[in-house]
C-alpha cells in the first residue's frame, strides 16, 4: 500500500520554497505597471483590479511571459540555448521599467537559488550572466531553475507568482483591504488552466504581446516623481 508520502511528487519542496511569497526574489518591490494604472484612475476598487489583471496581466503571460518560461524549462542543460531565450525574453520588452523588473527579480532569484538550492545548471547561468547586466530575465531563470517540474506546473506556478505579486501590491496603493485582493487572486486564478494550455502551444516565432497601456503606463511611472513601487 503507497503512503501518503510516496503519492508526494518529489519536486513539491522546492515549488513550495520557491514559489512562497518569503522567497527573496525581489518581487514585492514591483507592481508590474499596476502602481501607474492607479495613477492614471484606470484601476480604482475591485471590479477595475480584477478587470485589470483579467484584460492585460493574463493575456501577456499567456503570450509572452509563460512560452518563455516554456523554452526556458525545455532548455534547461543547454546554456547556449537559455542565453539565446534570455536575449529574446529582453528584445520583447519594450519599457525599460518592466524590461530592468524581469532583470531584477530574475538575477536576484538566481542568486538566492545558488545558494539554497544549487544545481551545476544554474551554476553555469550564473557564471555565464553575472557579468552582463542585461542577462537573467525572471522567465528564463524559473523555466531553468523548474527543470525537474513537469512544464505545465512550471508555467502554473510563473502565472501565480505574477499574479500574486500584483495582488499584494494592491492594497498599499488603493483602498481595498486584503479579502478583496485575495477575492481579485481567485478570479484571476480561474484563468490558470487555460493560460497555461495555450502558452504550451504557441509557436516559438509567435511569441510576444503588445499592450500599448500597458506599455505607456510603465513609462509614465519611469518620469513620476512620486513612487511606491520600482516598477
Amino acid at each position: 500500500m503507497a503512503t501518503t508520502t510516496d503519492a508526494l511528487p518529489a519536486w513539491l519542496p522546492f515549488l513550495l520554497q520557491t514559489n512562497d511569497a518569503t522567497f527573496p526574489s525581489g518581487g514585492y518591490a514591483h507592481s508590474l505597471g499596476l502602481e501607474e494604472m492607479t495613477q492614471s484612475g484606470r484601476v480604482r476598487d475591485e471590479a477595475t483590479l480584477i478587470d485589470f489583471l483579467r484584460r492585460h496581466v493574463v493575456p501577456a503571460l499567456e503570450h509572452l511571459e509563460l512560452p518563455l518560461v516554456r523554452e526556458a524549462h525545455r532548455a534547461a542543460e543547454n546554456l547556449d540555448r537559455l542565453l539565446e531565450i534570455d536575449r529574446l525574453a529582453g528584445a520583447l520588452k519594450l519599457p525599460r521599467e518592466l524590461r530592468e523588473a524581469s532583470l531584477q527579480t530574475g538575477r536576484r532569484r538566481l542568486a538566492t537559488l545558488l545558494r539554497v538550492r544549487p544545481t551545476p545548471a544554474l551554476a553555469a547561468l550564473h557564471a555565464a550572466i553575472e557579468s552582463t547586466p542585461t542577462r537573467g530575465h525572471h522567465a528564463v531563470v524559473w523555466g531553468a531553475a523548474c527543470a525537474d517540474l513537469p512544464a505545465p506546473v512550471a508555467l502554473g506556478a510563473c502565472f501565480y507568482q505574477t499574479v500574486a505579486c500584483q495582488c499584494m501590491a494592491a492594497p498599499k496603493i488603493l483602498r481595498i483591504g486584503q479579502e478583496a485582493a485575495q477575492r481579485a487572486l481567485a478570479a484571476t486564478l480561474d484563468h490558470l488552466p487555460l493560460a497555461v494550455e495555450h502558452a504550451l502551444a504557441i509557436p516559438l516565432d509567435e511569441i510576444g504581446w503588445f499592450d500599448p497601456a500597458l506599455d505607456l503606463a510603465s513609462m509614465r511611472h519611469e518620469l513620476s516623481n512620486e513612487r511606491l513601487f520600482i516598477s
